[in-house]
């Protein structure tokens, strides 16, 4: 009898979780890490922007684009959630609406990647890839402190922040100087616009976090004509090496301790 109890228990549970589940038409990622709000859950939702008028008859390949994005859940309806939310509302992605993506002929692929949810962290990078005179890929990333719902910033994650700035724009001018080396015949062109670039203390709060470690990012914002020389500006620490300036009650602290 009591057994029977049991079997009947395991089959009412076991198919809430279906009927649970069965609302749902994308599978969510899994939610990482025990305490409340660690992570966020995501839900990939996926849509087909159709174009139609003079945008589908002037450009007939690119009447449909497909967008993916992420929907933003989470344990409970906290003010850090509705942060969160905001933060990654669509339009604060690339500053366009879907509205304005169908509206135009650009896009052909929008999409995301998660680095990283866990711990309090949430490491989002987005993808836009589109075609006007040539074809071109943006990207943007966002670190966020789910203690706070804001965006992480090198000054609350680190100390020494010039010392960490200089090794970093090592790295940089490592690659500049690969660059050239790759380059022989457009250095004497490109040389003073490479030249000119460095990365000090301000331009360390674009990062993205991973389990590893660290990649800061740099921009050098070239024009589509000379992009082909442009550094990569990926440069990437693990968290050994900056184990010396990280900070231990900051929102990285969690990786030295």
């Amino acid at each position: 009898m009591g057994g029977s109890l049991k079997f009947k228990k395991s089959l009412l549970i076991l198919s809430v979780l279906f009927l649970a589940s069965a609302g749902y038409p994308n599978t969510p990622v899994v939610t990482i890490g025990s305490d409340a709000g660690a992570s966020v859950i995501i839900q990939k939702r996926r849509i087909t922007l159709v174009r139609s008028g003079n945008i589908a008859r002037q450009f007939p390949d690119r009447r449909r684009a497909v967008v993916i994005y992420p929907v933003i859940g989470g344990p409970r309806n906290s003010a850090v959630l509705r942060k969160v939310r905001a933060l990654l509302d669509f339009k604060n992605i690339f500053d366009t609406s879907l509205a304005e993506y169908r509206s135009d002929a650009w896009l052909t692929e929008f999409d995301y990647k998660v680095n990283y949810n866990k711990n309090f962290i949430l490491d989002i990078t987005f993808t836009q890839s589109g075609m006007g005179a040539y074809p071109d890929t943006h990207t943007k990333h966002f670190a966020i402190n789910l203690r706070s719902g804001e965006l992480i910033q090198a000054s609350d994650a680190f100390t020494s922040l010039d010392a960490l700035a200089r090794l970093v724009n090592q790295k940089l001018q490592a690659e500049i100087e690969q660059v050239k080396k790759e380059n022989p015949g457009e250095r004497e062109s490109i040389e003073p616009t490479l030249n000119d670039l460095r990365i000090d203390a301000s331009g360390l709060n674009d990062l993205s976090v991973n389990a590893r470690g660290v990649t800061f990012i740099y921009d050098a914002g070239f024009p589509h004509v000379i992009q082909a020389l442009e550094p990569v500006g990926r440069y990437f620490f693990n968290f050994t090496e900056l184990k010396p300036y990280i900070r231990p009650d900051g929102p990285l602290g969690v990786f030295i301790r």
